[in-house]
């Protein structure tokens, strides 16, 4: 029988999605989890995978449409089936879609030789294509306006993936994607950016302008529209506070310059934020207020700690979980950050993967930040954001040293956390760090 797929729900909150681009067309065969087609909601943008083999027959919603949670999206016609076209409905969203009249599927047969001449050039294609769909939405819409190829950019990213640096770069150089040879070399010797040279723009390229345009009108994508609104949400929702505490790095960094060169041969890798990320955790479970959430007059704890990473994207901001996190040792911990930043960028993040946080962590200090008011994930009821870990002089018994220290901000809503609650799981939090246990590293 034909199987249906589905609009799948990305998020326990989420109750729509937005078709985003298809990876296929109507009558390509596709594989059982091969990419089918990359949607977009408040929660996630994520290629999703085919329910099952055979032969896309139907498409029942559009690019750029938006259709609840378990609405048809597409039919799959399985070896030795035929599906036929269903009447079209106009005005139903989601249904006014693309049918095929007719999808047979055929069997297996040995393929024609293929001259040398029509295999470069099919390689040639299929390398184009492959660049297309590791790219994000925002890289090949600058494509598109600078009329760039990005078949033809190697990418930097995950699996090749072209990142928003790769294409910036290209349309600096005037539209000529630079060799690898150069690529390599210029990776060596610091890039030009580093050094002064022209910079990426900040934020997202702006749109292109026409002549004799001044402005120029680009659509909020549904994920950054998602996040205004949660945002505004969250705002006008919890009563936020902000209590800052500088935290002492240093014993941390000897425990992670003592053990990174283990956890490397593992291929994990040890990072602050493993040790922040554990730290958090463990205090959590004495702080359980922290780690609730806020429903209608009423309070839900929760038994489990599902501690929130969020990772930076070319396209917004996600903050994947990691479920009953007080179950994980320093070295999962590590592991399942690394793992879900890794696939986030990579649009391979699951449904429950993004939903059912309980707190949620932060890190604004990467690019330099000395502290920021991180803005609650709702319905939770505190963020820690993390500030820059750089050296600094500091007074230890009447004496001037250099230690590598850091700003760690938790936002909390005084709804129902007080300041002095806030303040004893910070320091907690604080004592953890920096009296962090070596035997468990």
């Amino acid at each position: 029988m034909p199987v249906n797929v589905i609009m799948p729900q990305m998020g326990e909150s989420v109750t729509e999605g937005t078709v985003v681009r298809w990876i296929r067309k109507i009558g390509d065969a596709v594989d059982r989890d091969e990419p089918l087609f990359e949607i977009s909601t408040d929660k996630v943008d994520a290629e999703i995978p085919s329910p099952a083999a055979g032969t896309l027959a139907a498409i029942h919603v559009k690019e750029g449409e938006t259709v609840p949670v378990d609405a048809l999206v597409a039919v799959i016609a399985q070896a030795g089936e035929a599906v036929e076209a269903g009447p079209q409905a106009d005005g139903v969203p989601g249904k006014s879609a693309t049918v095929a009249p007719q999808v047979k599927a055929v069997g297996v047969s040995t393929p024609p030789p293929v001259k040398p001449a029509e295999r470069a050039e099919a390689g040639e294609i299929q390398s184009r294509e492959a660049g297309r769909l590791r790219s994000s939405p925002l890289v090949r819409r600058i494509a598109s306006e600078h009329h760039v190829d990005i078949g033809s950019i190697p990418g930097s990213g995950i699996g090749g993936r072209v990142t928003k640096h790769d294409i910036l770069r290209v349309v600096e150089a005037g539209g000529r994607p630079a060799s690898a040879a150069s690529d390599r070399a210029a990776g060596a010797s610091g890039s030009s950016r580093r050094e002064g040279g022209p910079q990426a723009p900040i934020g997202g390229a702006a749109p292109a302008f026409a002549d004799g345009e001044r402005s120029a009108v680009a659509p909020f994508s549904v994920m950054r529209k998602k996040i205004a609104e949660h945002m505004v949400v969250s705002q006008k929702t919890a009563a936020h506070v902000h209590t800052v505490f500088e935290v002492d790095f240093t014993h941390v960094d000897r425990l992670r310059q003592a053990r990174k060169a283990d956890y490397d041969r593992a291929g994990l890798k040890l990072t602050f934020l493993s040790f922040i990320a554990k730290a958090v955790v463990e205090a959590l479970q004495h702080a359980p207020i922290l780690n609730a959430s806020h429903k209608g007059d009423s309070v839900v704890y929760s038994r489990d700690v599902n501690l929130g990473i969020a990772v930076a994207l070319d396209w917004g901001l996600i903050v994947p979980v990691i479920h009953r996190a007080q179950e994980r040792d320093l070295r999962d911990l590590s592991r399942g950050i690394v793992d879900l930043a890794t696939r986030a960028r990579a649009k391979q993040l699951k449904n429950e993967e993004v939903h059912g946080g309980t707190f949620t962590i932060t890190n604004p200090g990467t690019l330099g930040a000395q502290f920021g008011m991180p803005i609650i994930n709702q319905p939770q009821l505190a963020i820690l954001g993390v500030g820059t870990i750089e050296k600094r002089p500091v007074v230890i018994d009447d004496g001037i040293a250099i230690r590598l220290r850091s700003y760690l901000t938790l936002g909390f809503d005084h709804r129902l956390i007080d300041g002095i609650v806030a303040d004893q799981f910070m320091a907690l939090v604080k004592d953890r760090i920096e009296h962090f246990d070596p035997a468990s590293v």
